[in-house]
């Protein structure tokens, strides 16, 4: 097996040289004090030429997470990240942790407080070095990684990085964490040699159980009215055209409950909308299709006689410390190798009248929920302050068909459809605020030719470090629409609070505590602020044009634009 040599004279050189040698392109960083190896060391490849990762500098570790993963998602490949010891560490743990629950696999990396008090290259000479050592750095973050280890010595390089990146991208996915002491960083290291190509890859996707498809195939085939609920299936974009080709040939509805990636176009005859609810009480056989919460028990469940199968790279959910659904069958494999099996194992002699009577079941219920749709989109047109469902459907209007559409909570879509895979990608299931800016201009580093627009609340832009977002954007010249849905309160707050309470103090009080988010910034100046295009909106009749002219100053004059617009609290 050939080995590859680097020219290099410390392990930091070495570090940035293997990174670029194993097609890690993006290092998405918030720098600190343990960086000063780092910095020399992409100063020194940038006057010698050694490919290393581009450095991605972000003003705040969510952000640079959330950054690394909008571009994992979209291009597929493993972003590196390196934030500030431990504090930077903490900053980044929400965005770890949405990166963990929707298997994105990123390369987290941290420095660490150095370890000795003089002598050594890179021993301590600030006085934080003392207090922001911890005893376990690591720990922050143990449970949400899948494997995290310190680079001890330049010696073990290789194998530590290979196996790194071998462990994230063995299915299911994930972020992993790897703390860089400075005095390790600093080492001397007369040459560095790897493999090329690396001998320690990823392990190979487990393949659906045969049993399981023929039971699977058993239990679906037999029933009057089975129903597919899916969130992420189209995170594998081949399992998209697979789900569509099952979903038609048996007719079969499909249900997408708040989905984080589009698992099935929007114009399928099979697509029954994004709430399983309605179609639970008639179910007798459910297919999980990489879905961590299918219903909500507490408001609507199948019936007890109703099978349900769960089917994913990891389906039982095995890192949420509780999850009940019934399970009846589970099958570990990707939705794209075994949905094509499970079509086969059903195909039976004599089945078309059956599912001819369920497609014409099917096209009724598709009817009445497109008709429902409509009358909301038409009455909402005229009402002000601006509806969601309203706007949801003017974005709708004006965007083009490859659009990458990044919705942390407020974009309706079911006013928004979208067909092609990859185009639509919604907030983690740990909901943790702040995604959906940074996951924007990650996905147009990933996709530069492309639209990318932002949907946002007004509260999770706040999250999202807006300053930074914006400063991003200009430096690294990502030009990104972002659309925040100002209802000026925490929306989801005040649902819990009155479905918990609905004749309780807060429904009664003109404003209840702890829920409006009164005197907010202006969002469109915070923009412009940054070299953007910013626009407040609100007459509902000049969204469309408001909309016209943000993309037009994200398209043809190349900034990005923000539009806040002013909606109904809900």
């Amino acid at each position: 097996m050939a080995r590859k040599e680097f020219a290099v004279t410390n392990v930091a050189e070495a570090y940035l040289a293997l990174l670029a040698e194993r097609g890690i392109e993006y290092l998405f960083a918030n720098a600190g004090t343990d960086f000063a190896p780092l910095v020399e060391a992409f100063a020194k490849a940038a006057r010698t030429g050694i490919p290393v990762p581009q450095p991605v500098l972000a003003a705040h570790e969510n952000l640079a997470l959330s950054m690394a993963h909008g571009y994992a998602m979209v291009s597929r490949r493993v972003p590196a990240v390196m934030v500030h010891v431990s504090v930077g560490t903490a900053n980044g743990v929400c965005g770890a942790l949405n990166a963990a629950r929707e298997n994105v696999p990123i390369l987290f990396t941290a420095g660490r407080s150095p370890l000795t008090e003089s002598e050594l290259p890179g021993a301590r000479d600030v006085y934080i070095h003392w207090a922001q050592e911890m005893f376990d750095q690591a720990g922050m973050l143990r449970e949400i990684v899948k494997w995290e280890y310190e680079l001890r010595n330049g010696q073990q390089l290789e194998t530590v990085i290979d196996r790194a990146l071998a462990i994230a991208t063995t299915s299911p996915s994930g972020p992993v964490y790897l703390s860089l002491p400075r005095e390790v960083l600093a080492a001397p290291l007369s040459g560095f040699s790897c493999d090329a190509p690396s001998r320690r890859l990823a392990a190979a996707p487990a393949g659906p159980d045969k049993d399981g498809i023929r039971d699977a195939a058993r239990i679906l085939a037999a029933a009057d009215n089975p129903l597919v609920i899916t969130a992420s299936a189209g995170r594998d974009l081949a399992a998209v055209g697979a789900l569509a080709d099952f979903a038609q040939r048996f007719a079969i509805p499909v249900v997408q409950h708040r989905p984080r990636h589009l698992c099935l176009p929007s114009e399928h005859p099979s697509h029954l909308g994004y709430d399983a609810a309605p179609f639970l009480n008639s179910a007798d056989a459910i297919l999980v299709l990489e879905c961590d919460v299918p219903w909500i028990p507490s408001l609507a469940a199948p019936p007890r006689h109703c099978k349900v199968i769960h089917l994913g790279v990891d389906p039982l959910f095995s890192r949420y410390p509780i999850r009940g659904f019934p399970c009846d069958l589970a099958i570990t494999g990707s939705s794209a190798s075994a949905l094509p099996d499970l079509a086969e194992a059903m195909e039976r002699p004599g089945d078309g009248s059956l599912v001819q009577e369920r497609r014409r079941r099917l096209a009724g219920h598709r009817e009445k929920l497109l008709n429902e749709w409509r009358k909301t989109r038409d009455s909402a047109a005229g009402i002000r302050p601006i509806h969601m469902a309203w706007a949801s459907a003017c974005i709708g209007r004006v965007k083009p068909e490859d659009a990458i559409l990044v919705n942390e909570y407020t974009l309706m879509p079911e006013h928004c459809g979208s067909n092609l895979p990859g185009t639509y990608f919604g907030s983690s299931t740990a909901s943790g605020l702040g995604w959906g800016g940074g996951a924007a201009l990650g996905a147009k580093l990933a996709s530069p030719d492309r639209l990318v627009m932002a949907v946002l609340g007004d509260g999770s832009h706040l999250f999202g470090n807006p300053v930074a977002v914006h400063h991003a954007s200009t430096m690294h010249k990502l030009p990104v629409l972002f659309v925040v849905m100002n209802n000026s309160m925490w929306g989801a707050v005040r649902r819990a609070t009155l479905g918990m309470y609905p004749q309780g103090e807060a429904a009664r009080s003109n404003k209840p505590p702890l829920i409006d988010l009164d005197d907010l910034p202006a969002f469109e100046q915070v923009c412009a602020a940054a070299g953007g295009y910013g626009e407040r909106v609100e007459d509902p009749a000049m969204l469309p044009e408001a909309l016209d002219r943000a993309i037009h100053a994200v398209t043809i004059e190349k900034r990005q634009a923000l539009l806040n617009v002013i909606c109904r609290g809900v």
